[in-house]
This record gives C-alpha cells, structure tokens and sequence, in this order.
C-alpha cells in the first residue's frame, strides 16, 4: 500500500477533498508555468575546436582497441564474440576495431519518443528538445523540519507527488530517493507501481539485474494497456547505466541494460568519470576515456538489438584533490558537460548530462553550482537533464527545499529558452508613440492587456523590497522552498487510474512477492 502524504495533517484524500484542491489550486495555489514540451532555439555551446574533437575521438577509439573495456558477464561476452570483438574470457577484456564500433553506433536512432501512460506527457529525445528530470538515486533525504535521515518509502512517495505537482520535471527518472525500509528482493515492485499511480510521467525502470526490468516492462504494459510487441513499438521506460570506471561495465548492469534493449527501451550509458580518481586528471583525458566507455557500451546495445534507443551520457568533473570528494558545478564540470553534448553530436546520439552539486546547505553554493550545471548542460545541447531538481551533497541526499530552488531555476531556464519574438505587436510602436518623451509605460493600453503575462512570474523568488520582506519575518529561499512544497502537497491530487487497471498492478506486485521478487 502507498504510504499517505507525510506533509502535517494529510491523510488519504476523499473525491470531495480531490474537488477542493482542485479549486484552490485553480483559484491561486504555488505559481508555475504550465506543462510543455520544451526546444532549444539556440545553438550549443562548442568548447572543442574540430581538431581537438578529432582527437579526443581517435583517442577513444584507441583506448578500446588496444585497452579495451571490461564486460562482467558471460552472456555480454557470447553477444560481443557473434559480432566480431575480441575477447578474452578469462579476464573478460574486450577490445573493439575501431570499424565495428562505429558501424555499430552508427545504428542507434538520433531521436526517439518515451510515451507515458497519459499521451499528453510523452517525452520527446533528441534533436532540440530538452526534458527535465528530478533527483534520483539518493541514499538519504532531507528538509528543514525533520533534518537528513536515510531514504524510506515514505518520502520516496511524497518527493514522486511533487513530481507529479511541478509542471516543470518531464519524467519521473529514477527513484528520486532509495527507499531502503522496503525489502531489497520486491522493493523496485512497490517502487514501480508507486511510479505508474502517483504520476502520469514516463518513469525509470530498475536496471540491477533481468528480473527488474522484465517487472518493469510488465508493469509498464498493464499500465498503458499495451501488449509486449507494443511496448517495443512505442517504448515507456528508460534506464540509466553507470560504467564502473576507468574501463568496467558489472555483471548486474549488463544483464540489466541487455533485457532494456532487447525490449526496445531506452538506455542512457553514462560513465561515471571523476578527473584525478576514475579517470585521468586532464579533461582531455577524462574527457576521452568517457568517450571510449560510452560507445563501448553503446556499441554493445546495438549488438544486443540493432536501433535500440539509447542516450549519450555524460558526467565528467572533477575531484577535491585534497579530500578525493566529488566536486560538481564546477567550471571543469561545465566545460566537460559542454564538451559531452559535442561528443555526441558528433555520432549523432541524443545527449544526456545533468544538474549536480556538492553543497551540504541549501544555501548559495548550492544555487550557483546547480546554476553552472544547468547552464553547461542546456547549452551544451543536453536533451536530458538527470538530477534536474533536489539534488544535493554529491548525490547523497535528496532535499525537498533544494527540489523547489531547482524547480524555479528549471522554470527560468525554460522561459529563456522561448524565441523571442519580433512582430509589429511586439515593437510596440504604438504604445512608444501614446507615451512620448518622459512619460512612463505603467499605465499604457500596451502594458495594461499583457499584465498578467508580460513576464515570467517567479514560484519562490521574493521581489519585495527589503522593509516589506523584513516585515515578513526575513524569509530566506530555502524556507520560502519550505512553503511552497509543503503548499504542493497539500494541493496533490493523484491522477486517475483505471480501477481495473490498478487492480491488475496490484495482483501482479502481491504474486511477484509472493514468488520471492528477484535475486539479491
């Protein structure tokens, strides 16, 4: 059963307390633009000059011919050796001609669609559009009442509804915090149905193994009401794969990322390559062992299921070489992001980078480095932004007011992304002509039809002046965070969901943990 709203007071809502939230957030409620597709207009940011593209890409293809990768699995190895690597098996080194890497990467497509389980939230990848997820895979969670604790199923509910509530996060990428209360042989069962009821979003399967994603695609089936040649028709689910770099790929993940593609679903390789630790202290060569790693895996994938959709992911920064701490949105950070979307480009792939920071506060490290980030992936020409919102410590927690501060930075990077447009309406001339010298447009007919629309209007930020503010009792962003997600959930409502529907998802969770779930 899906734990109720932890927000003070909740309790499960009746149909008539569904009605009034509805009203309240029609009559007001948190402030946010509506739900859109959203495309870049603007060309990437290049950091790379050709001839320094060229070389970090023959660089790679280097690495995998005379290096290689490691595959963790027997069955990845039988894949690889059909196609025509060379293997070792008993180490399980695997190196590739340069050839077939690339004639294999060549087969991936350089756009596909996700489809959620409500077409009006289906997730375009690829090309120009951009698509924002929240946090995911955090250990802990935390928020201003109740301090940091370790992830739980509860929260792991509560930060979905606010998924769901935020019109900015496009999909519901990872679970946004581990729900370690639950048993880790059935847990991505309750997490998967928590997925398809608490939002209308694509969501991410659990890739650790078969079985996960086998569970996943059969929930994602019963949810859309499709059969299992359809679901490889028009794929739901995506996935994430981190390589364990430098040069190895786990036994678990490639079981995992095979079952996605031979099921058509989508798959973002993403090497986890930390200048000075798990890769070379130089970009170039941190930047360029990322390279080898991704289209290794990506290679494989196509090996696995010619066309499979699959993302180019990166995640190259740096580390504090006096801890060995991650370091994120830093200006390393931001130039491998921007160099990342290059890369990808240049095989044509869709593009996956991230928002990410290293702040222990919501605080102004924490906005500046996810400002960094958000900027080096958008205009690196990222068409998906993993951690897009709550994302914090390096990954280790994941904060509801750091969610909001994040949501309202996605919410301006979304209105800067509109064209601009330039039209007679729009010049005003008009209005500039009823002024005339030293008046002012406050008044104007001009300014007076677009009151309501003229500008972005902010969820948290406060633009009172300072003796209204200090009145107010002096709120900072993280505590006007603190309201406004508290506001969200009390405002949820769950999305309707076909009863026979759910009824179907609840017997097929209740006879997979009854069989035991999967191996752990």
């Amino acid at each position: 059963m899906l734990p109720v709203m932890t927000v003070p007071g909740s309790a499960p809502p009746s149909p008539r307390e569904n009605s009034r939230r509805r009203a309240r957030r029609e009559a007001g409620g948190v402030r946010q633009p509506p739900w859109r597709a959203i495309v870049n207009p603007y060309r990437p940011v290049e950091v790379l000059d050709p001839e320094s593209l060229e070389r970090i890409h023959d660089a790679s293809l280097q690495i995998l011919e005379t290096t290689g990768l490691e595959f963790m699995s027997p069955a990845a190895l039988d894949i690889l050796a059909k196609a025509g690597a060379d293997i070792d098996r008993s180490s399980g080194r695997v190196r590739f001609d340069r050839g077939l890497v690339l004639e294999s990467v060549a087969k991936a497509p350089a756009e596909f669609t996700l489809h959620a389980r409500n077409p009006a939230r289906d997730v375009r990848i690829g090309g120009r559009h951009v698509a924002f997820c929240a946090v995911s895979s955090a250990p802990n969670v935390s928020d201003l009442d109740r301090g940091r604790r370790p992830g739980n199923f509860a929260d792991f509910c509560d930060l979905l509804r606010l998924v769901q509530s935020l019109d900015i996060i496009h999909l519901a990428s990872g679970y946004p915090v581990e729900p370690i209360d639950l048993a880790p042989a059935t847990r991505h069962l309750d997490c998967h149905h928590a997925y398809v009821t608490l939002t209308d979003r694509v969501w991410q399967a659990s890739a650790i193994g078969a079985g996960r994603v086998e569970d996943g695609i059969e929930m994602n089936c019963i949810a859309r009401g499709i059969s299992r040649s359809e679901i490889e028709a028009r794929p739901g689910l995506i996935t994430v794969v981190n390589t364990n770099s430098p040069l190895r790929v786990d036994g678990a993940m490639l079981d995992g990322l095979t079952a996605m593609a031979s099921a058509g679903q989508a798959v973002a390789v993403t090497p986890f390559t930390l200048a000075g630790a798990m890769a070379p202290v130089t970009l170039a060569g941190a930047l360029a062992l990322q390279n080898a790693e991704a289209l290794g895996v990506i290679a494989f994938l196509q090996m696995v299921r010619p066309g499979a959709p699959v993302l180019y992911g990166g995640y190259t920064s740096n580390v504090d070489m006096k801890s060995g701490a991650p370091a994120f949105g830093t200006p390393e950070y931001t130039r491998a992001a921007m160099a990342g979307g290059q890369l990808a480009r240049r095989y044509n792939l869709p593009y996956r980078s991230s928002n990410a920071c290293a702040a222990n506060a919501v605080d102004a490290q924490a906005a500046y480095e996810s400002e960094m980030s958000i900027w080096g992936a958008v205009m690196g020409g990222a068409n998906l932004v993993k951690h897009g919102a709550g994302w914090m410590e390096g990954g280790l927690v994941a904060s509801y007011e750091k969610l909001i501060v994040d949501a309202e930075i996605l919410q301006m990077m979304a209105e800067f992304l509109k064209p601009l447009e330039v039209n007679d309406d729009t010049m005003a001339l008009d209005a500039v002509a009823e002024v005339g010298p030293g008046g002012h447009f406050f008044g104007a007919r001009h300014t007076l039809a677009r009151y309501e629309t003229a500008f972005y209007a902010p969820m948290i930020s406060d633009w009172r002046n300072f003796e209204s503010w200090r009145e107010a009792g002096s709120p900072d962003a993280a505590r006007r965070a603190n309201t406004v997600w508290k506001q969200l959930l009390a405002d949820y409502e769950q999305p309707a969901l076909d009863p026979a529907i759910d009824d179907a998802l609840k017997d097929y969770v209740a006879r997979r943990k009854s069989e035991g779930g999967v191996p752990v």
